[in-house]
């Protein structure tokens, strides 16, 4: 695998840096100097160290060596660098000695960027008045942090930056008096500069670790703070949740949380967490929902804070998961790394599906399991239902495509797998031989076949022979069914969107957990496992059996039309997760063409009494995905909206507006989704009670008007029914909103518009210095959904691509390939994919090339199931009612 890499030279190999940062230009140029040393053991005789820098000016760098007990000095007398590799070449002009004791020390200059990568500056407006000392311009104040992985540290200073070459970090910050600097250790030293009004603060040395975790913050920060209910090295840790002044206390939910999934992963894990605090740092402008950095984990404001009066119920369970899941890193991950990131999703994988475990011990109400198959489960299988999808273990090259990575697969269809396998094992026997891997690779890097041996040994199962497929082929399966008296016949095979695939593409024969339940009772069945491409199932008891029971395994279940129908009747004895995976499956084997949509349409009618909101919440994205390939058939699109109303019409009525004292997560939510579905497909009384609290709302004359939950679904309507003035009403709610989640919540309503003239002015809106850079990609995706909208945008990117799109988002490479990934994917029509094909052919894609795969394959996939199920569609609508 080494050899597909494009890695640095292995002559030498780090084991400590000392990074000191100092005259820190806190307006203008946003500059700053660095000294950084570093503790090398040369392996190979050379006359040049390279080593990774990104825009950074190397002053100069010396190297000391001690060989043979005499000590040497060389200073570099050439330094070059290469901008497409990010790397800086140092040229001492003399062989380097081969000794395990080199220091080399290097003098830089970089620059505090505003791109969310490396060392960067986010902007915000304070709540209270800020330290004196803060830099800001006319409209907003800034705080610094970092954000290193996968391949940007090498912004901050030069060092080697690969997962493998770990070392152990001394960091020192010159700030100003006024302000806080953090890191992720504790603060070891203060001491005054030699400059007026600055101070220099030094922290305790950290464990050894890769450079993408390394982190330091520095601004005008205040905390909450609380610790953990066991001891580790005798003493409880200190949890803290810091934020800039004025917030801190919306931080109180995350700290709630944090400290006691520290002591749970502790316990799970058999392992204490290693450090001697924990810090969760809110950070204004942040390109991912958070980052694992140890002990000092950074968030998006919108994933780490909450209000319980301001804030939408929603935010409380995403605040909730990412803080487990930037805490399951701390083990997984930090304290055992992938060897390189072709693995990945070892880190993101299992901190997904284990962020979820937390989730469920402190919240069981929640049923998350029944959130985790309709969120990761049913989104993994989109992207890995496409043809460009990759394996969950994928060959990187180098930092560009590292990026893309960061996708469904790595971290959704990860964590399913690793859910399936636990399902398999049982909890207890996959966590056990969790604890043996940390155990056994702890400050250290580790591979796949790494952990299948800890799991292998612990549950006495090789679990490589059946789970290598999983991870290193492309793709899942479909398990088609057949009936006869008496027993089943299942055969497998890929399972893609379009529905042709390829002998060449179906050679994988996965090893698929059956999951049968029958009879009665429900009873498990003997069988446990598929593992050839037909098998026969006997003693299936025909009047009940349901195949992938709790949809803990990673594929698609095709049953007859006539067993389908009788599933749906039988809902009742279905748990909630199975009821999710039926609808998910009617759903994707309607447009695959294995089934019909008319198939998904009459099963859906039979849920019209449903009273779970995870389940309501996979019919109505499916059959808004439905509606929105039709979108451009005028008869068909009506009648898909009337389906619509009728089937939500009985369930919203009877969930009403308000919310009680003492109601539930789950029905809180349903509330919210049924109101805003109802209002899109045109309730009357959904649409004139919410302009009715709309207008109080806006107008100023009862902000209780609307509850903090339901703006979302109030302000989208709004904004379809209501024109410019609702339009300018919410884009002023932008503007003042205090709420943590407000910017995010009228984004979104805002792409409702329906006229060009609205679209143009949102879409200006969005590319002004307004929106920040991390919330562009929701603006687009909210235009995205809006059929009014989609055409629009897309002439948009095309006429604003190289003046505006490009220079705007490549300085960070994720939110660019997010914004045409999400952007560009709603279409389906031939015409449209051709245009985008031909369109980016001419341009340079590298950093976003697997989006834009991915845009194709989408679009093209839609046009091909919509151009197929029309005719069929439409004649089913016009028998029953619809049209």
């Amino acid at each position: 695998m080494a050899s597909d890499r494009d890695i640095l030279p292995d002559s030498v190999k780090p084991s400590h840096y000392a990074i000191s940062l100092y005259d820190l230009e806190h307006g203008g140029g946003f500059s700053y100097q660095g000294t950084v040393t570093i503790d090398l053991e040369i392996k190979k005789s050379s006359k040049e160290i390279v080593l990774n820098a990104n825009q950074l000016k190397i002053h100069g760098a010396e190297l000391k060596t001690e060989h043979t007990k005499t000590e040497q000095a060389f200073k570099a007398s050439d330094i070059s660098y290469n901008a497409d590799k990010q790397r800086a070449t140092l040229g001492f002009g003399e062989e380097l000695p081969v000794t395990s004791k080199a220091s080399l020390v290097i003098k830089f200059q970089g620059t505090i960027n505003n791109l969310m990568a490396g060392f960067y500056r986010s902007r915000y407006k304070p709540t209270v008045t800020p330290a004196p000392s803060v830099a800001k311009d006319d409209e907003f104040h800034y705080m610094f942090s970092t954000q290193f992985e996968s391949c940007d540290a090498r912004r901050a200073f030069p060092c080697f930056d690969e997962p493998n070459l770990k070392a152990t970090f001394d960091v020192e910050l010159e700030i100003p008096e006024d302000q806080i600097a953090l890191s992720n250790m504790p603060e070891k030293e203060v001491k005054k500069s030699s400059k007026s009004g600055m101070k220099v603060v030094s922290f305790e040395r950290s464990p050894i670790m890769s450079t993408y975790l390394l982190a330091w913050a520095i601004g005008d920060f205040d905390y909450v703070e609380d610790f953990t209910k066991r001891k580790y090295n005798g003493k409880n840790l200190p949890v803290r949740v810091y934020t800039t002044k004025g917030l801190k206390d919306q931080g109180r939910f995350a700290l709630e949380n944090a400290h006691q999934i520290v002591d749970y992963f502790s316990e799970i894990f058999r392992l204490e967490y290693p450090l001697p605090k924990v810090d969760l740092l809110a950070v204004h402008e942040f390109s991912h929902g958070a980052m694992e950095n140890w002990g000092l984990i950074t968030y998006r404001t919108t994933a780490v804070l909450f209000n319980e009066k301001e804030s939408a119920q929603s935010y409380k369970n995403r605040v909730a998961y990412v803080v487990a899941h930037e805490l399951a890193h701390q083990w997984f991950g930090n304290l055992v790394t992938m060897d390189w990131w072709n693995e990945l999703w070892l880190n993101e994988g299992f901190a997904t599906w284990v962020g979820w475990l937390a989730i469920d011990h402190f919240y069981p109400e929640w049923n998350v399991w029944g959130q985790f198959v309709s969120e990761s489960v049913q989104t993994a299988f989109e992207l890995d239902s496409l043809r460009n999808s990759h394996p969950i273990e994928v060959p990187v090259r180098d930092a560009l495509e590292v990026d893309q990575i960061f996708d469904h697969i790595s971290y959704r269809k990860g964590s399913s797998v690793i859910r399936m396998l636990s399902a398999h094992l049982t909890n207890d026997v996959f966590l056990k031989g969790v604890s043996d891997y940390l155990h056994a690779h702890k400050f250290s890097n580790a591979t796949t076949d790494d952990l299948w041996s800890a799991l292998s040994k612990a549950s006495g199962k090789d679990v490589n022979s059946f789970m290598d497929f999983w991870i290193r082929k492309i793709g899942f399966p479909v398990v088609t069914v057949a009936e006869e008296p008496g027993q089943i016949g299942v055969r497998q095979e890929r399972f893609l969107l379009t529905g042709d695939v390829k002998p060449e593409e179906d050679e994988t024969v996965w090893w698929i957990p059956l999951g049968l339940q029958t009879g009665p009772n429900a009873t498990t069945h003997k069988v446990t496992a598929i593992t050839s491409k037909q098998e026969t199932i006997r003693d299936v008891d025909e009047s009940f059996y349901k195949i992938n029971a709790d949809q803990t395994g990673f594929y698609r279940t095709n049953y007859p039309p006539e067993r389908l129908g009788k599933l749906g009747a039988a809902k009742g004895r279905l748990s909630i997760e199975d009821k999710i995976g039926l609808v998910g499956d009617a759903y994707a084997l309607g447009i695959s063409g294995h089934g019909k949509t008319t198939g998904f349409l009459a099963l859906v009618q039979s849920f019209q009494e449903e009273n779970n909101y995870l389940v309501w919440s996979q019919i109505l994205a499916n059959l808004g995905n439905i509606r929105m390939t039709f979108s451009g058939v005028d008869d068909v699109s009506k009648a898909l909206k009337k389906f619509m109303l009728k089937l939500v019409t009985p369930a919203v009525e009877k969930i009403g507006w308000e919310f009680k004292d003492g109601e539930d997560y789950l029905t809180g939510q349903l509330r919210v989704l049924l109101i805003g579905h109802a209002g899109s497909a045109g309730h009357e009384g959904i649409i004139k009670e919410a302009t009715r609290r709309f207008e109080l709302y806006t107008s100023g004359a009862d902000k209780t008007a609307i509850h903090p939950s339901l703006r979302g679904a109030i302000f989208r309507i709004a904004v379809t029914q209501g024109g410019q003035a609702a339009y300018d009403a919410v884009k002023t709610e932008y503007g003042t909103t205090s709420s943590i989640d407000g910017k995010e919540i009228c984004l979104q309503a805002l792409g409702r518009v329906q006229t060009p003239d609205l679209v143009a002015a949102y879409l200006a809106f969005i590319f002004s210095p307004a929106v920040a850079v991390q919330d562009k990609h929701s603006g687009a995706a909210s235009l995205a959904a809006n059929s009014k909208a989609r055409l629009e945008l897309w002439k948009f990117v095309r006429d604003n691509w190289d003046a505006v799109l490009f220079p705007e988002l490549s300085g960070n490479m994720v939110v660019l390939e997010r914004f045409v990934r999400i952007g560009l994917s709603k279409f389906a029509s031939l015409e449209v994919a051709d245009e985008i094909r031909d369109f980016f052919a001419k341009k340079d894609c590298r950093g976003f090339d697997r989006g834009l795969r991915v845009v194709d394959d989408t679009v093209r996939s839609q046009a091909l199931y919509r151009m197929r199920d029309e005719a069929v569609v439409r004649e089913w609508l016009g028998a029953n009612g619809y049209l």
